[in-house]
């Protein structure tokens, strides 16, 4: 199985304490680094829709300080559903 190196948000600072991600195989796997046996494979299509939906605040309710509720959007953009 071939990888890249694990990758973290700037936005980590020096906290060993963060979500990772990688590529690997032509899949994106993320874990987190404090529970590094743990790891969510997925496509860069679904992880781009979800990225694209916590941007837009669609998961702020689930934080501990949410900024605003927006409705769930569908998991796949427009124009992958439509194919």
């Amino acid at each position: 199985m071939s990888s890249s190196a694990w990758q973290k948000s700037s936005h980590s600072g020096a906290s060993d304490n963060c979500v990772e991600v990688r590529s690997t195989d032509g899949l994106l796997e993320v874990r987190e680094s404090d529970e590094a046996d743990v790891i969510v494979r997925t496509t860069r299509l679904n992880l781009g829709a979800f990225l694209q939906g916590a941007k837009a605040g669609e998961f702020d309710h689930l934080t501990t300080n949410p900024k605003r509720i927006v409705p769930a959007a569908s998991c796949l953009p427009q124009e992958a559903a439509d194919n």
